[in-house]
């Protein structure tokens, strides 16, 4: 399905406030909960119903799964129990580790954590089966309300639960997460950090242990007591190797959490120690520190007691940070702001955000590999205006995230293979051409193109104009995408796409008879020919003499034009008003055809008869338009082919439809500018779409 441009330019980055409210209803939580309430009932949520299509989208339950509340699995049942912990996070049939390890991260941040789970709620008095969650989403705060019909087998829990199985919070949110993305098949497999976002806005960061800086371990306990959440696993090489058991008891391709950093006296010696979490609940580390090993005779029982030490198997397991970096390969980090953790200084953070589309046929022109079509991408315009203290460069953080792919796997969507690149801005300000990343490399870039749903990273460049450009790695993959800027100092962030420049000369004044050319004198015998004794051309007869002429030239793939096509060249020619066209009429028009014929050949690159949509918006500047990317979609939409081509009669009628609309535009606006309350690029689409 096609994705469109929604809310073009920067917008301002929205402090965690009151959510929207996403019910299909309209009606908030505690309205929803009231309604409830006042009839008597339990709330059943429609959005997502107990049933099998918000369970799975490819397969059928293999056991027969019934849909039950608390009260009807457990006598007492209770929201939270002694406060959200990490141990009450135990995986269960669904293959959500990532997201497990992320709400045991969530544990360990009171502020996060009591913004995702509003603390309004709860079994006791109020209780009216309705429960609700936020979570971030492209930029802002979502309410995401469900009932508490849980699916079980044998009256247990099927997916996430607390080890104590009167406790439901954890369970609870998994179903509103699973709502939110559309079912909870679509939470299988994933990244950590995916989820963290989610929990906090936050931007996320990632190290490979093996190539992480020195000072990695004062990273991760700054990060810690900074509030970020972090997870970890171990790389696999293959499918085979999924969810495999190493001989010291850890699993590959698994989603860990890191819940601590500490260090230990240990035979005179300052031990570095990190606390990691199998959001299984079970199955840990076996080697040095872990919850049996003989290093913790030598730790006394008060230095036990302070690191929570305990033999139990919930999952949780001390290690030496040495082994962590031996065993594990990644980290992952989502910080609540973008400060660097290799620094000391907190800083106030500029953020810009950007909502945009890659739509094929007009802005999914992939990577530089593609220059015939990487320039068609979107362009934002960055603006560098400070240094940074004492500095001769301004910092700043780029995130690329693509919108609703785990949502759109019921619909067959992958996350696509995305990043960007940061161009020095030529003095013209305008989107740049082919020519410009023909002859111009990229002043910076993401570090890879990669398949997550978010590519960051860290730049320092000197004070300037920059063009960032968005973009898949293949062209022609269709996906909405955020784009977020942060920067120390104030940055101006513009999009290139946003304005729709009109550039249409005044039609020529006809020549007088008696000064005409032997040229234009054929040309009005033909138009007497036509035209016949009333000197006027009409729909039909200029229908028949352009099929007439067009059928003739061999190197257009012409269809025959429609009788509607040839009304709306008319609507734009009449001056007279009368339907009709007169001599000066028709020959501005014939002058007009000849133009719009030379462009079509012009930009008909591969001599095919036909023009490539991608070529479309240089053709249509040449034409005296500089369209919106938005507008070039809506565009595309109407008038290309499957192949992404058009015709020569597509592109006449809709160069007719834009200098008509354009026209048009102008005349009321010079003649009543009290009623003209659209810009000319609002104005194009609302006719456009007529």
């Amino acid at each position: 399905m096609p994705y469109f441009y929604r809310a073009p330019g920067p917008q301002a980055h929205p402090v965690p406030k009151d959510a929207r409210t996403t019910h299909s209803s309209g009606q908030s939580f505690e309205q929803l909960r009231q309604e409830c309430l006042q009839r008597g009932t339990l709330f059943e949520d429609a959005d997502f119903p107990a049933g099998n299509s918000s369970l799975f989208y490819s397969e059928r339950p293999q056991v027969p799964f019934v849909w039950k509340r608390p009260g009807e699995i457990v006598k007492n049942p209770e929201f939270i129990i002694g406060g959200a912990t990490r141990t009450d996070i135990c995986q269960g049939e669904l293959g959500d580790c990532w997201l497990l390890a992320a709400i045991a991260s969530l544990t360990l941040n009171q502020k996060a954590l009591t913004r995702v789970i509003p603390q309004d709620q709860s079994f006791g008095p109020g209780y009216a089966g309705i429960f609700h969650f936020q979570f971030w989403q492209h930029s802002e705060w979502l309410d995401v309300v469900i009932d508490d019909r849980l699916p079980t087998f044998r009256d247990r829990l099927v997916f996430l639960h607390s080890a104590d199985h009167n406790e439901f919070w954890s369970a609870l949110l998994e179903k509103a997460y699973a709502k939110l993305n559309g079912s909870y098949e679509a939470l299988k497999g994933g990244s950590t950090i995916e989820a963290m976002e989610d929990f906090t806005g936050g931007v996320a960061e990632t190290f490979q242990t093996k190539e992480a800086p020195e000072n990695f371990y004062e990273i991760l306990e700054k990060a810690l007591k900074r509030g970020s959440l972090l997870g970890c696993s171990i790389d696999t090489r293959n499918a085979a190797e999924s969810e495999a058991r190493t001989p010291f008891g850890l699993i590959k391709g698994h989603a860990y959490t890191v819940t601590g950093t500490d260090q230990v006296n240990f035979r005179g010696q300052k031990i570095e120690l990190i606390r990691v979490r199998n959001p299984w609940g079970q199955v840990e580390w076996n080697g040095s520190w872990s919850d049996s090993s003989p290093e913790w005779r030598s730790v006394g029982p008060a230095e036990q007691k302070r690191l929570c030490h305990t033999a139990l198997d919930d999952g949780e397991f001390w290690m030496a940070f040495k082994d962590f970096k031996a065993h594990f390969d990644k980290v992952e980090i989502c910080n609540l702001t973008p400060d660097a953790l290799e620094e000391d200084a907190v800083h106030k953070w500029e953020v810009t955000v950007h909502q945009g589309s890659w739509v094929r046929g007009s802005t999914a022109g992939g990577c530089r590999n593609f220059l015939d079509t990487f320039w068609t991408n979107p362009q934002i315009k960055l603006s560098l205006t400070e240094k940074d203290e004492g500095q001769e460069q301004c910092s700043f953080l780029v995130a690329l995230m693509q919108k609703d792919r785990r949502k759109l796997k019921r619909f067959g969507a992958d996350m696509l293979t995305i990043g960007y690149a940061i161009y020095q801005c030529p003095d013209k300000d305008e989107h740049l051409n082919k020519d410009f990343f023909r002859y111009h490399a990229s002043q910076a870039r993401s570090k890879t193109f990669i398949n997550l749903r978010e590519v960051s990273d860290r730049f320092k460049l000197p004070p300037g104009d920059y063009i960032l450009i968005p973009s898949t790695f293949e062209p022609h993959q269709e996906a909405d995408f955020c784009l977020r800027i942060f920067s120390e100092k104030k940055a101006i962030t513009r999009d290139m796409d946003g304005n729709v420049d009109i550039d249409l000369p005044e039609p020529p004044k006809p020549t007088p008879p008696d000064q005409e050319t032997e040229e234009e004198q054929r040309f009005r015998a033909l138009f007497e020919q036509v035209a016949g004794e009333d000197m006027e051309v009409t729909a039909e007869e200029l229908e028949y003499v352009l099929n007439a002429v067009l059928q003739k030239k061999k190197d257009i793939k012409f269809k025959k034009l429609s009788l509607i096509s040839c009304k709306n060249i008319i609507s734009l020619m009449d001056t007279s008003g009368n339907g009709k066209l007169e001599f000066d009429e028709f020959k501005v028009f014939w002058d007009k055809l000849k133009q719009w014929i030379n462009l079509f050949l012009r930009f008909d690159a591969d001599k095919s008869g036909t023009m490539s949509t991608y070529e479309l918006r240089t053709a249509l500047k040449a034409a005296g338009f500089q369209l919106s990317s938005h507008l070039l979609q809506l565009i595309v939409l109407r008038y290309a082919d499957e192949e992404l081509q058009l015709d020569f009669d597509d592109f006449l009628n809709c160069l007719v439809r834009l200098e008509n609309a354009s026209r048009v535009f102008q005349a009321l606006s010079t003649k009543n500018e009290e009623f003209i309350h659209l810009n000319i690029n609002e104005f194009i689409n609302l006719t456009m779409n007529i």
